[in-house]
């Protein structure tokens, strides 16, 4: 079976979640396109007016949470015909609340990413720390990362290719991590900022070294670990052979995977973070073409 089946919105629901998958990607390209070109350097003249002003100030209070808000309606829409909805909700409500708990253990006590803050770029803060888009962004990048697997791997609902199934996706996800952390934390303004200086005294140096791009090796183990953990929960809703057969089949969840790499590799990219975009075009770019080429398997 070729990725174009099923391609086509087939129902309403399905067309409405094709709908809010294009404007995800149009708000992607257009805000990326603003990145590379006009906030990328000086502020040009013809955007100190006040009308300008009044539209930059907006882009980039509400866009990045914009863009993920209809990322994560599109695939809601998207997987409740194919789970059923009440799975399609607790698939939903349990992926962002396991990664909002981990997010808040790397804020408050630094597990497992290592120690971090958040800035004001994202909006509302869950109990004043982790701002509410991100555990949404989790939950519609791991049904991408699933759907990979669908192509990746061999299906049957054992536990043993749950944890299979796990284990690849959580390193699917962290391939999302190469280039986003550099675009979120070097390129000003800074998304979240590292305080490697409150690292506790048990802690081995090691783990928390600044190694990329002042990122420590704790958080990509952090996001592995908690890729894995997350995955496998949904998978307990959900099991690989209704991934495969119903989500594998779809352009829709490679689609919104492949597109939320552009942003962070093209703005690292117009920096001059090299290591970053190379990195970010092999992790993501590698599962994506693998998936391509094989069969449902």
């Amino acid at each position: 079976m070729r990725l174009s089946a099923m391609t086509e919105p087939q129902t309403p629901l399905d067309r409405a979640a094709h709908g809010l998958l294009y404007g995800h990607l149009a708000m992607i390209v257009f805000a990326t396109f603003a990145m590379v070109t006009i906030l990328a350097g000086e502020f040009p003249i013809w955007m100190q007016g006040p009308y300008t002003q009044t539209v930059y100030t907006l882009g980039w209070k509400y866009s990045g949470q914009v863009y993920i808000l209809l990322g994560t309606v599109a695939v809601l829409l998207h997987s409740g015909p194919r789970f059923g909805w009440g799975r399609a909700v607790a698939v939903m409500v349990v992926a962002s609340g396991v990664a909002l708990l981990s997010e808040l253990g790397g804020t408050n006590v630094g597990l497992p990413f290592g120690p971090y803050r958040y800035t004001e770029m994202l909006g509302y803060r869950i109990m004043g720390d982790v701002p509410y888009p991100i555990p949404i962004s989790w939950y519609y990048m791991l049904y991408g990362s699933l759907a990979i697997c669908g192509r990746l791997l061999a299906t049957d609902d054992s536990s043993m290719t749950r944890w299979r199934w796990a284990l690849v996706a959580g390193a699917v996800l962290t391939a999302w991590d190469v280039p986003m952390e550099v675009h979120m934390t070097n390129v000003t303004p800074p998304h979240w900022v590292w305080e490697l200086d409150r690292v506790p005294a048990w802690v081995p140096g090691w783990l928390v070294e600044p190694v990329f791009y002042g990122m420590p090796i704790s958080n990509w183990i952090g996001w592995y670990v908690t890729g894995v953990v997350v995955s496998r929960i949904m998978l307990a809703i959900v099991p690989p052979t209704t991934w495969t057969a119903n989500v594998s089949v779809a352009a829709f969840p490679f689609l919104i995977y492949a597109m939320n790499g552009v942003m962070p590799i093209a703005v690292t990219a117009r920096h001059g973070y090299w290591l970053a975009v190379l990195g970010g075009i092999v992790a993501m770019g590698l599962p994506l073409w693998l998936a391509r080429r094989r069969p449902v398997a």
